[in-house]
């Protein structure tokens, strides 16, 4: 591994404010792809350590360094001015789009049970959701499912890794 490579894609990840997908940060780095997987193994390992405040994740897609899981409660205290929560409404809403995607309002409404304009419209301004397409129903009604930005602020991968439905206590 190159010297130096390690300190360059921790500053590079530090600095970036969205997931950063490993193409990328070959071509910035100017390594080849193996040089950079090594790198990015041996950041995560030197992170793991409990000197550490931050960890190294695979998120939407890419890496993104992030707080350990042990200092959640100090950091949401630290950043809980001028951020709003998710309501409880807003999180059964954003999980019925998750699990049931492409979906329209009216199948998340029939699942809730509960009209769901003003939460769905909330959730597109926050980037969690987005119009997928048009369902080829009368009317057209549009199609949401989830952003790389709902994966990102839920710390996941890729859909898979949504915990299974039952473990949410009944299913969505």
């Amino acid at each position: 591994m190159r010297s130096g490579l390690r300190a360059l894609i921790e500053a590079l990840l530090f600095a970036a404010p969205e997931p950063v997908p490993l193409g990328r940060l070959v071509e910035v780095c100017g390594a080849a792809e193996g040089e950079v997987r090594a790198a990015l193994a041996a950041l995560a390992e030197h992170l793991a350590g409990e000197e550490h405040g931050i960890e190294l994740a695979e998120v939407a897609g890419g890496y993104r360094l992030f707080t350990k899981r042990r200092f959640a409660p100090q950091v949401e205290a630290l950043l809980a001015e001028g951020r709003p929560r998710l309501s409880p409404a807003a999180l059964e809403t954003l999980a019925v789009i998750a699990y049931r995607q492409p979906v329209t309002r009216l199948e998340v409404e029939e699942v809730r049970g509960v009209q769901c304009d003003h939460i769905i419209r909330q959730l597109l301004e926050r980037q969690l959701i987005r119009v997928v397409g048009r369902k080829e129903a009368p009317g057209r009604p549009f199609l949401y499912g989830t952003t790389p930005l709902f994966l990102e602020h839920f710390g996941l991968r890729d859909l898979s890794e949504l915990p299974p439905p039952e473990r949410l206590g009944g299913g969505a």
